[in-house]
C-alpha cells in the first residue's frame, strides 16, 4: 500500500491462478500455477489493506494494462498488471476476535457497474478440458 504525491491510495500485490488436468496421453495430471500482479486504486486499495492477508481468497475483476520503462541500465521492460475494477472478498468470517472480519458476500465497486453481472461460479471439471 502507497499514496501517490497526491494522496491517492494504491495497492500492489500477486495472485495466483492455478489449474489442474488429465494428460489425455500420459494420464498423469498436471498441475500449473501462474501469477498476475493486480493494482487497486481509491476505496478498493484501502479495503484490501484492511482486509486481504497473504492467502486470502479473493475475485478480482478488471482490465488489462501493460507498462513500459527502461531500467538502470537503459533496457525497456514491461509489465503486464490487472488494475481491478472490482473485488470481492472470498473467505470465510473470522473466528479469532484478533483476526480482521471479512465477509463471504462483501463486494466493493467502482461507481460504474461492471460489464459482467455476479453469477454463481460452477467449477469447471479439469478432466473435460481436451489438453
Amino acid at each position: 500500500m502507497r499514496y501517490t504525491p497526491n494522496g491517492i491510495a494504491v495497492c500492489s500485490f500477486s495472485i495466483a491462478t492455478s489449474e489442474t488436468y488429465k494428460d489425455k496421453t500420459s494420464g498423469e495430471r498436471i498441475s500449473q500455477t501462474e501469477w498476475h500482479n493486480i493494482v487497486l486504486w481509491r476505496g478498493l486499495a484501502e479495503t484490501s489493506e484492511k482486509y486481504l492477508r497473504k492467502g486470502s481468497k479473493v475475485y478480482i475483476e478488471g482490465k488489462l494494462k501493460t507498462r513500459k520503462w527502461d531500467d538502470n541500465q537503459g533496457i525497456t521492460r514491461y509489465s503486464t498488471e490487472i488494475v481491478a475494477d472490482v473485488m470481492q472478498m472470498l473467505d470465510k468470517k473470522a473466528t479469532n476476535s484478533s483476526e480482521p472480519f471479512v465477509s463471504e458476500t462483501t463486494e466493493v465497486k467502482k461507481m460504474v457497474e461492471p460489464s459482467i453481472s455476479s453469477e454463481v461460479i460452477e467449477e469447471v471439471k479439469k478432466d473435460d478440458l481436451p489438453f
